[in-house]
This record gives C-alpha cells, structure tokens and sequence, in this order.
C-alpha cells in the first residue's frame, strides 16, 4: 500500500474519527450547539466512507454519499443558532463533498470497466476542484493559527478570548481536521 491509499486510508481515520467524536458530543450540548456539530458529525462520516471506497475498501453507494452531502448543505442553510461564517464553511464543504460524491460516482464506472477502481484516477472538473482546493487551503491558514496558544490572548479591542466567540479548540480543530482531509481527498480524487 503506497501513495493515494495510505492517503485515503489515513483520511478515513482522521474523519472518521472526528465524525464520531462530533457524533458523541450532540447529547451533551445545548440545542442551540447541536447543529454545528451534527454537521460535523455527518460530515466526517461521510468523508470516511468516501476516502475508504477511494482507497479501494468497501465503498459506500454513491446515492447515500450524495443524500448525506446535500443534507450538509440544506442543514447549513438552517440559521440554528450558528453564525453566519459558520454556516458558509458547512455549505461550502457540503457542497464540496456533493461534488465528490457526483464525481466519483461518475468515474468509478469508467474505472471499473477498465479495470482499476474508484480513485485510480483523475475525476471532476478541474476547475471546481482547483477552486475547492483555494477556499479549503485559505480556510486551513486562517483557522491554524487560532489554535496556537498566544491566539488565545484577548484581542486589542475586542474583548472575547479564544479560537472564536463561544467556540472550544476541539470544536476548531474538528472543522480544521476536515478541512485539511477535504484537500487530501480532493488531491487523490
């Protein structure tokens, strides 16, 4: 194992992992924080199933990876209690994982005829996924630093402490551990 599927395979790990971390933690918060986290949840699990079919494991259907992608997206739109920029970077990232799923879904028959499988190479439009690539890179080195302990000092002006207002570092370092799988994924893809 080498190359695209250790990539795949340490994304499945990682998602997975935040997904049901995310998943673990929705009974324990109050209404109004639940949304956050069940998108999370959802998306992380999503992740996981499609990085495990691009790594040639058992691959989830692709009408499930989409019915999950697009519930991201419309739960996004739900102003639940989660501020704006929040809700943009959910939608963003549910949209990004629709067009995975659309475009693996279309490549992996063509792959499966030929004899390769799904991942095994280029699919999507390049175009969309060089602009994926932009906004999650830009999301990664703008979230990074508020994790770094000297981020947490109060901001001249100001006022709130930490990774953001009311937010815990878990909760950031979830959103930034998806992010950057989203990158791997759309680098094997």
């Amino acid at each position: 194992m080498g190359g695209p599927e250790l990539v795949s395979w340490l994304v499945v790990g990682v998602c997975g992992g935040v997904g049901c971390y995310c998943l673990g933690r929705l009974r324990r918060l109050p209404a109004a924080g639940r949304q956050g986290r069940a998108l999370e949840a959802a998306m992380g699990i999503a992740m996981a199933l499609m990085a495990a079919g691009m790594a040639g494991g058992p691959a989830a259907p692709a009408g499930v990876l989409v019915a999950v992608s697009a519930a991201t997206v419309l739960g996004a739109a739900l102003p639940l209690g989660l501020r704006a920029r929040h809700r943009a970077h959910h939608a963003v990232e549910g949209a990004g994982m629709l067009y995975m799923a659309l475009a693996m879904g279309g490549a992996s028959g063509a792959h499966a005829a030929h004899g390769g499988h799904p991942g095994a190479g280029p699919a999507g439009v390049p175009v969309l996924s060089g602009a994926l690539l932009v906004y999650c890179a830009l999301y990664a080195l703008r979230t990074a630093p508020r994790l770094v302990p000297a981020a947490a000092a109060p901001r001249a002006g100001h006022g709130d402490v930490g990774p953001g207002a009311g937010e815990d570092e878990v909760a950031v370092a979830c959103r930034l551990a998806l992010t950057l799988g989203m990158v791997a994924m759309v680098l094997v893809m």
